[in-house]
């Protein structure tokens, strides 16, 4: 079975790597997928964001790394998921992400949501925590792959 794991990745996390990773292990085939977001300002591009996953996703051979513009449930039925993935942290993404899953399925109704609780030790992290510490200066190596973590530091340097 094939599963899309869908977002923006401004920047990709440990947290999101790991979940990937896991995914790995559950599914056949996990496909990372890059949301075009027109609306929002990134810090990357999104082909310096697929190159970045592909590079710390490299030794994950069932994993494929694409970008998206649209409906997440068109997506998956171009590529023949039947899954998409969603990672949890807290509380307040179960609320987000449960509408989210319930939209998508009266949008598509062969889609099915999966929902990974996040390790523990990620559980506070996300990509706006990343860019706000790194806009000051922090140190963001220990919550990014290193790849990532060197593409930051050029980006506010």
């Amino acid at each position: 079975m094939i599963a899309i794991y869908p977002g923006s990745f401004d920047p990709i996390t440990l947290g999101h790597l790991d979940l990937i990773e896991r995914a790995g292990q559950l599914f056949e085939r996990v496909i990372v997928a890059v949301l075009c977001n027109t609306s929002k300002q990134p810090m990357f591009s999104v082909e310096k964001r697929l190159e970045q996953i592909r590079y710390c996703t490299q030794h994950l051979p069932n994993v494929e790394v694409d970008s998206f513009l649209g409906l997440t449930v068109e997506y998956a039925k171009l590529r023949k998921a039947r899954v998409l993935l969603r990672g949890l942290r807290v509380l307040s993404d179960f609320e987000k992400e449960l509408q989210m899953a319930h939209t998508n399925k009266t949008l598509r109704d062969e889609i099915e949501t999966v929902f990974l609780a996040t390790a523990k030790e990620y559980s506070f992290l996300s990509s706006s925590i990343v860019k706000e510490i790194a806009k000051f200066g922090g140190s963001v190596a220990h919550l990014v792959p290193e790849n990532v973590a060197r593409d930051i530091y050029q980006y506010y340097s």
